[in-house]
């Protein structure tokens, strides 16, 4: 089999000093100890999923927010609109739980892409009911989108998200591409045991289909906190099974902030002859902090520099109670000030964060 090596990602040398205290007087923009400045803007439109991921979200008894405490689309184009005038975002990605439940996400999306400068806007999405909107989202603006999908087997599908609804997300995805988004972009979990081999077949099912399939591997971030590094499938487990099937060589294009390593693809009997990509997402064993471009907001307005992040910064209490722009930039840009060098999963000290991913947003 052959091996792909790759460098190990290491943190710059801090540009400030972390001592320092973030005032209101540094330039406008989110900007943290480590020279890393924040042009990625995730947004989470609700917790709430018609899925039951069991890497995400427990199978019953989830208490989601109530419709008061998240925002309204009003305030999400507001606080997207603070993103692009006052710190140069330039990429908003919607997110959730699943962003297509709330009826208002094509007036949300509509809303940032009236802005000037208009970002590029993305979505995250499980597909389900996409087929029935995906025309009007484009319309809109949304110019990308996500396909959260970590297998083509009926019962392994309903295996993972305890609904058999496979179809239907295979429908939403072919309104995607039928409605010109391109590209369409699949995201895929691999579980040992429950799909980790079924990976070769996934990625030829993708490259027939002119789709971008990105792996990702399996963070602690499950409801269940039964998360274990020892059992989850890293990059190195991907590449072992799909190099008996496939030749993966590394692209040369500069990767930037992309959180994908990206590899072009060639099959075994022809690997003279490129026939697509696939992505590897390995944000445990190829941590890739130190170029991260992100800022993140929850449901309820609260600022996340990290996915793993313990602590956040509530800035829609302060909307709702009157602050103007500038004072809600301030309270961000103090946030995101604050954002460690990294994730921390190799120390003995790293304790997953209480909110599943569905109660953060991707």
């Amino acid at each position: 089999m052959r091996k792909i090596s790759l460098p190990t990602p290491m943190l710059r040398t801090p540009t400030v000093d972390p001592g320092d205290t973030f005032t209101a007087h540094q330039e406008d923009s989110l900007l943290d100890t480590f020279g890393r400045r924040a042009r990625d803007m995730r947004i989470s439109l609700t917790d709430f999923c018609n899925l039951r991921c069991s890497y995400c979200m427990p199978e019953e008894g989830v208490e989601f927010m109530s419709r008061d405490e998240a925002m309204t689309a009003e305030e999400i184009i507001r606080f997207v609109r603070i993103g692009v005038e006052k710190f140069g975002v330039d990429q908003v990605r919607f997110t959730g739980g699943e962003p297509l439940t709330r009826k208002d996400v094509t007036d949300i999306i509509a809303g940032v892409a009236a802005l000037e400068p208009r970002p590029n806007i993305a979505l995250t999405t499980n597909a389900i009911g996409l087929d029935k909107r995906a025309e009007k989202l484009r319309a809109a603006g949304l110019d990308r989108i996500n396909v959260s999908l970590d297998t083509v087997d009926p019962e392994t599908f309903a295996t993972i998200t305890r609904r058999p609804f496979l179809n239907r997300v295979l429908d939403g995805i072919k309104g995607a591409q039928a409605a010109g988004m391109d590209p369409v972009k699949i995201n895929a979990v691999l579980l040992p045991g429950v799909n980790d081999h079924q990976a070769p077949e996934l990625l030829r099912w993708c490259l027939d289909r002119d789709l971008k399939l990105r792996f990702i591997e399996q963070m602690p971030l499950d409801a269940g906190h039964s998360w274990e590094r020892g059992t989850m499938i890293t990059a190195a487990d991907i590449f072992a099974l799909l190099e008996p099937h496939f030749v993966l060589t590394p692209d040369t294009a500069p990767r930037g902030g992309a959180p994908a390593e990206k590899f072009l693809v060639a099959s075994r009997d022809d690997p003279e002859t490129i026939i697509g990509d696939v992505g590897i997402i390995a944000s445990v064993t190829r941590a890739f902090c130190a170029d991260c471009t992100r800022t993140r907001l929850t449901a309820e307005g609260r600022v996340r520099t990290c996915l793993f992040s313990h602590t956040e910064v509530d800035l829609l209490t302060a909307m709702r109670g009157g602050a103007d722009d500038e004072a809600i930039a301030n309270l961000w840009k103090g946030a995101h000030w604050k954002k460690l060098a990294g994730h921390g999963m190799d120390s003995e000290t790293f304790e997953q964060p209480q909110r599943p991913m569905s109660a953060i947003g991707g």
